[in-house]
């Protein structure tokens, strides 16, 4: 996280600084076609990959400890979040650890504007994800998907009180 406070601070025009700080907030050489536009921001850094001419607009939050793939010629609009973390669901397990899981995303995929993509989702080649949408569940190849509905999925139990 202060490689991409360092990122978001360089002059806009300083592309030489800007990927030197990049080779050192992904652990090595990013393809030279690689376009991300501050602000940016990352929580781990090594858990992320690239293809070629990926562009990734201003304000992405990539938390990436679950490991991000990013395939070739993907567009990346701004504002948005993959997040690879989460906690678990169940009230007396949701302050013990961190859960993770990889996101895919394959090439020639266009994710709209404050779009989020959770963890464990691939988005298939060529899909589009609408502005604003939240992907929880795989995109299949050659889609569109929009939408942020709440969907009730189950009911959690109750958490164990504490005696007094």
């Amino acid at each position: 996280m202060g490689l991409t406070s360092r990122l978001n601070m360089l002059p806009f025009g300083d592309l030489g600084a800007r990927r030197a700080v990049l080779t050192e907030i992904f652990g090595g050489p990013v393809p030279d076609s690689l376009s991300i536009l501050p602000p940016f921001y990352c929580d781990f850094g090594l858990g992320a990959s690239f293809g070629e001419r990926v562009f990734i607009n201003q304000g992405c939050f990539f938390l990436d400890y679950g490991g991000i793939t990013v395939g070739d010629r993907v567009l990346i609009g701004p504002g948005v979040t993959l997040s690879t973390a989460g906690h678990p669901v169940e009230l007396d397990e949701r302050y013990e650890f961190i859960t993770h899981a990889p996101i895919v995303i394959e090439d020639d995929v266009w994710i709209g504007a404050a779009a989020t993509i959770t963890p464990g989702v691939t988005i298939g080649r060529g899909s589009v994800v609408g502005a604003g949408a939240v992907v929880a569940k795989d995109v299949p190849p050659l889609s569109v998907v929009t939408a942020t509905s709440v969907v009730v999925r189950r009911r959690l139990k109750p958490a164990p009180t504490a005696a007094s």
